[in-house]
């Protein structure tokens, strides 16, 4: 982590103290202009095609007075299954995305920047399989100037995470 800049603090922190199966050094930060962060911008600056890049939505889910909150890792391809696969699992009566104020507050991340590395220990980290089966993927860094490139089974592995079939539609 020799550009700890292009990066989160929370997602600092996690790489200091990385005890997942892959060695930290398969997590790679590289410098990325903040104008284009947003996946399609980026992927367009960038030539990344959507099939390389994985997004993380936050999502707010609700049963009674109670709220969940998760992260769903889903290829750029797709969008996440936040009604059905993901409202299922989390055993909530309502599942949306979470508002981009309380994202941004509960994560100390950046909108648009995002990642399930450095989330809060509680949430629950939804990596749909093609993520999880890809070689490498393109994820936030927590700001919008920087991106992770890291391999789909590094996302599977972290603290909080479940593979789901069909995660992605």
């Amino acid at each position: 982590m020799d550009r700890a800049d292009l990066v989160a603090e929370p997602v600092t922190e996690a790489l200091a103290g990385w005890a997942g199966a892959e060695p930290v050094t398969s997590v790679l930060v590289v410098d990325t202009d903040p104008e284009l962060a947003d996946t399609g911008n980026f992927g367009q600056a960038y030539d990344v095609a959507p099939e390389l890049s994985a997004n993380c939505v936050v999502v707010a889910a609700k049963r009674g007075q109670d709220v969940t909150y998760a992260a769903c890792m889903v290829l750029a391809s797709t969008r996440a299954d936040v009604n059905g696969l993901v409202r299922k699992h989390l055993g909530a009566r309502k599942a949306s995305f979470a508002p981009m104020d309380e994202a941004v507050s509960l994560t100390g991340m950046q909108y648009g920047g995002i990642t399930p590395i450095g989330l809060p220990a509680d949430w629950p980290v939804l990596v749909d399989a093609a993520v999880a089966d890809a070689a490498y993927v393109v994820i936030g860094s927590g700001n919008r100037r920087g991106k992770i490139i890291v391999p789909g089974k590094v996302l599977a592995d972290l603290p909080g995470a479940t593979v789901l079939e069909g995660l992605g539609l």
